[in-house]
């Protein structure tokens, strides 16, 4: 996706003049905000393939941006993050965020998980593989329809999911009544691309369970193995 159009939001002009510069230099179309007005703005603008999100914004900061973003669209969100901020990741992972980089950061790491997030979002857009064969996965009267990457609860409403967590949700799915550690969640969605963070399989898994499980305080889809890691526990039937 060397044509894929990206959005910066940051109010650092410096920031956003070296990051666009390199991003463009690499094929990408760059538009660049100062604030959560002008990025609503852009948003309805243009038809936005990825945002790169800072947190420390001027009004509302990029937690509550992040979270407005995701009630109206999965478009990818990559938040940057003050350097050692745990917190701010994990929250923004919780809004609905789909990676994280910690400042200062390097342009050519900036670059790498750009395109590493959209090879992602866009394999979960192109039919192949499992998906170009139209298959639908049915557990505990869910349906996950890969092709079409659309959920659809027991009482037929459907439920939308970020790329994240449906990327988790398939690993799940295909790998039922299985001990699955981090590391292997990891490589199933994230892939190596991107360094590991423990945290950010706990916090995909707990927005999976808000969603799906009758009660996410007693889960009982997917069920914790104590230095195990996640068992998918409903079986699953697959055409």
């Amino acid at each position: 996706m060397s044509t894929a159009r990206l959005l910066l939001v940051d109010d650092d002009r410096e920031i956003r003049d070296l990051v666009s510069h390199f991003l463009e230099k690499h094929g990408y179309i760059v538009e660049t905000v100062r604030d959560g007005r002008e990025m609503n703005l852009a948003l309805q603008r243009n038809d936005i393939d990825l945002v790169i999100l800072d947190i420390m914004l001027p009004g509302k900061d990029g937690l509550e941006l992040c979270r407005e973003i995701r009630e109206r669209s999965h478009v990818p969100i990559m938040m940057l993050t003050a350097m050692g901020e745990e917190t701010d990741r994990i929250v923004g992972l919780e809004m609905g965020a789909d990676d994280y980089l910690a400042k200062p950061f390097s342009p050519r790491e900036l670059l790498a998980r750009v395109r590493a997030l959209l090879r992602r979002v866009n394999f979960l857009k192109i039919p192949t593989g499992a998906a170009a064969n139209g298959r639908v996965l049915h557990f505990a009267g869910w349906t996950l329809d890969l092709a079409r990457r659309r959920l659809t609860a027991p009482d037929g409403m459907l439920v939308g999911l970020t790329s994240g967590e449906f990327e988790m949700l398939v690993a799940f799915a295909e790998h039922p009544h299985q001990v699955l550690s981090r590391d292997q969640l990891l490589d199933l969605t994230r892939g190596r691309d991107s360094s590991p963070f423990d945290r950010s399989v706990d916090v995909q898994v707990s927005r999976l369970r808000r969603k799906i499980e009758p009660d996410p305080k007693v889960p009982s889809l997917i069920v914790t193995v104590r230095s195990g890691g996640y068992v998918f526990t409903p079986n699953v039937d697959s055409r």
